[in-house]
């Protein structure tokens, strides 16, 4: 894969480039600031790029900020963006366009190189991957939400791998049970949620997502 990586911290930014192309990647730019980001991301066109929500020149969100305008340039650009904390505006801003291709990690899960790898590759293909923290933090800012009450622990589970953007073989895998049997439990969570089926796992999990995270 072509890969941008975003981020001003010397060390964390040549740590990925590293890693990412001891697993055969393509580092093809760097940035430090969120202008150099937007330029990176326009100009390179990448298969998927990594980029750090807070980067000079205000150290705010200017890295989400670059991301969201090249997107707007390019839909469905892949992007993966690296928080230090669980923001729940980032991740609604980040899902409202609908367009998949996005991933929201924080940043110790990329010591995981395995999983953080296998989770961008989903994002290169147009899914979604979310960190299991963002994923939990989200759930549980949606607990008092009627439709989510009814929920069984079961299909709580199920949707928050599912939300994680893996497939039905992947949670069945997960939690021990046959495809059919996730996807009868799929069947039912969106039926309670008011969410329509679709058969395609990433429009499915982004319109989860962005009901849960709704104010």
């Amino acid at each position: 894969m072509r890969i941008v990586v975003a981020e001003d911290l010397y060390l964390l930014r040549d740590g990925l480039v590293r890693l990412l192309q001891a697993y055969g990647h393509q580092v093809v730019a760097t940035a430090s600031t969120g202008p150099e980001t937007l330029d990176a991301l326009l100009t390179w066109q990448p298969d998927v790029s990594i980029v750090d929500v807070r980067m000079p020149p205000t150290q705010s969100d200017e890295g989400l900020r670059a991301a969201l305008a090249a997107r707007k340039e390019l839909p469905g650009l892949p992007i993966l963006i690296l928080s230090q904390h669980v923001e729940q505006l980032y991740a609604r801003e980040l899902l409202a366009d609908g367009a998949g291709g996005i991933g929201y990690f924080l940043k110790d899960s990329v010591f995981d190189a395995d999983q953080f790898v296998d989770a961008l590759e989903r994002v290169a293909a147009g899914g979604t991957a979310m960190d299991p923290a963002v994923i939990a933090k989200l759930l549980s800012s949606g607990s008092s939400n009627r439709r989510l009450d009814r929920l069984t622990e079961r299909e709580h589970a199920v949707l928050s791998l599912m939300a994680e953007g893996l497939s039905n073989q992947a949670i069945g895998q997960r939690l021990f049970l046959s495809e059919s049997a996730i996807s009868k439990y799929t069947t039912s969570l969106f039926g309670k949620l008011g969410i329509i089926d679709d058969d395609s796992n990433n429009r499915r999990v982004l319109a989860v997502l962005a009901y849960l995270n709704s104010p």
